[in-house]
C-alpha cells in the first residue's frame, strides 16, 4: 500500500494506487478494477478531492508526453500527466506561456483541467478551462469520448472543474498565450488598509495582466489590513526561458512540532513587509519568483508539523467584499490563529465553461493555518458562515473539512455534475459532501450512463 496524500498533510493517505497504463488497459478491456477509482495527478490539492481511501487511485504521472505543438498558433496536445513546468520549459523558448497558472508549476495538465485552476490574471483570461480546446476521456464502461465545446459538450463542461469524477482524461489540447518573454516586470505597491486596497484593485486589474495582494493577517490597530499589491506584465526584453528552479532548499522531514506558529509568523510578516517595502516600484522578476515563490523550497508544507495545514479559500461578491473580508481577518485574529500566507485577489467576469468552476466575479481570500484541531475547525466554520452569508463559495480543491451544507450553498448546481459523474469514479470529498445530500428529483444520479 503506497502513500498518496494530499498537500495539506492533514490525513495520511494509504490508498491503493494503480499505474496509468495498467488502469487504461483494464478499463478498455472491461477487466477488474476496484469498485471505485479516482485519477491522481501530483497531489497538490490541499484536502481530499484527490483521495479515494475506499477505492483506488490511478497514478497518471507516467503519462507525461507532449504529443504535438503548433508553435505558430500556440496549440499544445499532451498526455494528462504532463506537468505545467514541462509545458513552460517546452513552449517558453518559442514565445508561449500557459494562459493561466496556479501558485505552483508542479501540477499536471489533467489536474489543472479537473480543478479548473485559476491564477493571478482571472480578470483577463478567466480560469484554465477557458483555454481547453478538447480532451479524450475514458470512462469505466471502457468507452472513450472526444470532448469539446461541440463534441459531447455537456460532458466537456462537467469534466472542467469536475474534480476527476467524470472519467480519466487521457490527453488534452490547450491554447497557450503569446508572450515576449517568460520574465515579468513586477510593480510592488504598499497599502495601509483594506479600504486603500479596494480603491487600487480595479484599476490595477485594468492596467495589468497579473495582480495579487499579500496581507499581513496578524497586523492590528492602525496597521490592520496593511499589505502589498503585486502587479506584473510579461517583459518585452526578458528571457524566453529560464532554467527551472533546482530547488536546492528542502524540508527533509516533518518536525515533531509546528514551526509556523504565531511567533515565527510575526517575524516572517515583518521581514516580508520590510523586503517588499525595499522593493517598491518596478523591477524585473523571473517567472519562478513571481508565479511560484513557494516552489523554491521542496516539501515546505512539512514545516506545519505532524498535524499538517488547512487552507481556507473563498470568493465573495464585489458588493459584499468590503464588509466580509475584514470580518474574516478579524475572526482569525480573535481566534488566535495565524495565517502563514494570506492572499487577496480580484476575480473578473470571464465565465468558465466548467459546470462546477470555483471562480466567479468578486474577491477571493486565501488563508493558510496550522491544523490546531477543534480551535481551527471552529474558526473555519465561522469563515464558512461569513462566506455563505455573503453569497460566496468555498473552494473544494483547497478544502479538507467543509460540510455538505456549505458545499451545496457554494455550488447549488452540483447535481448537474452528479448526472455526468462516472459511477466508477468517486473521491473522499464527494462522499462526504455531495453524496450526503439528496439526489436531484429530476433524472437522479448517473443519468448519463
Amino acid at each position: 500500500m503506497a502513500e498518496y496524500g494530499a498537500f495539506g498533510l492533514v490525513r495520511k493517505g494509504t490508498t491503493q494506487a494503480i499505474g496509468a497504463e495498467e488502469a487504461i488497459e483494464r478499463l478498455r478491456a472491461g477487466r477488474g478494477l476496484p469498485e471505485t477509482v479516482l485519477p491522481y495527478g501530483n497531489g497538490r490539492s490541499y484536502g481530499d478531492t484527490c483521495l479515494n481511501d475506499e477505492g483506488a487511485l490511478i497514478d497518471m504521472r507516467s503519462m507525461n508526453r507532449i504529443l504535438a505543438f503548433d508553435d505558430e498558433n500556440g496549440v499544445l496536445t499532451a498526455e494528462a500527466g504532463l506537468m505545467l513546468s514541462d509545458i513552460i520549459a517546452h513552449a517558453g523558448p518559442k514565445g508561449w506561456f500557459p494562459a493561466v497558472v496556479p501558485g505552483t508549476q508542479y501540477v499536471t495538465l489533467g489536474g489543472a483541467i479537473a480543478n479548473d485552476v485559476h491564477g493571478k490574471n482571472h480578470h483577463r483570461r478567466g480560469s484554465f478551462g477557458c483555454h481547453v480546446i478538447s480532451f479524450t476521456l475514458l470512462r469505466s464502461d471502457g468507452q472513450t469520448h472526444h470532448c469539446s465545446q461541440t463534441d459531447n459538450p455537456e460532458l466537456f463542461r462537467a469534466t472542467i472543474g469536475g474534480m476527476g469524477l467524470t472519467g480519466l482524461i487521457l490527453k488534452a489540447t490547450i491554447r497557450l498565450m503569446k508572450v515576449a518573454s517568460v520574465d515579468v516586470n513586477e510593480h510592488v505597491r504598499g497599502f495601509s488598509s483594506l479600504d486603500e486596497y479596494f480603491e487600487l484593485a480595479e484599476e490595477a486589474d485594468a492596467q495589468n495582466e497579473y495582480a495579487v495582494a499579500w496581507l499581513d493577517q496578524l497586523a492590528t490597530g492602525s496597521k490592520a489590513g496593511r499589505g502589498f499589491l503585486l502587479t506584473a506584465n510579461h517583459a518585452e526584453d526578458g528571457a524566453v526561458y529560464t532554467s527551472p528552479s533546482s530547488r536546492r532548499l528542502a524540508v527533509p522531514f516533518r518536525p515533531p512540532l509546528n514551526l509556523l506558529n504565531r511567533w515565527s509568523l510575526t517575524l516572517f510578516n515583518r521581514a516580508f513587509a520590510w523586503s517588499k517595502a525595499r522593493a517598491e516600484g518596478i523591477r524585473r522578476s523571473s517567472y519562478q519568483s513571481y508565479f511560484f515563490p513557494l516552489d523554491a523550497v521542496r516539501h515546505w508544507n512539512r514545516l506545519y508539523g505532524p498535524r499538517g495545514l488547512l487552507q481556507h479559500q473563498c470568493v465573495v461578491p464585489f458588493d459584499a467584499a468590503r464588509e466580509t473580508i475584514p470580518a474574516m481577518l478579524a475572526a482569525a485574529r480573535e481566534a488566535g490563529q495565524a495565517s502563514f500566507l494570506t492572499v487577496l485577489k480580484r476575480f473578473g467576469d470571464v465565465p468558465s465553461p466548467g459546470t462546477l468552476s470555483f471562480p466567479r466575479p468578486g474577491y477571493t481570500l486565501t488563508l493558510d493555518f496550522s491544523n490546531g484541531g477543534a480551535a481551527t475547525q471552529a474558526l473555519f466554520e465561522r469563515l464558512d458562515q461569513l462566506t455563505v452569508e455573503a453569497g460566496g463559495a468555498v473552494n473544494p480543491y483547497k478544502d479538507a473539512r467543509m460540510s455538505a451544507a456549505v458545499f451545496e450553498a457554494s455550488f447549488p448546481k452540483w447535481r448537474d455534475l452528479e448526472v455526468f459523474r462516472d459511477p466508477g469514479f468517486v473521491s473522499d470529498f464527494w462522499r462526504r459532501t455531495a453524496l450526503e445530500l439528496p439526489a436531484s428529483a429530476a433524472g437522479g444520479r448517473h443519468a448519463a450512463e
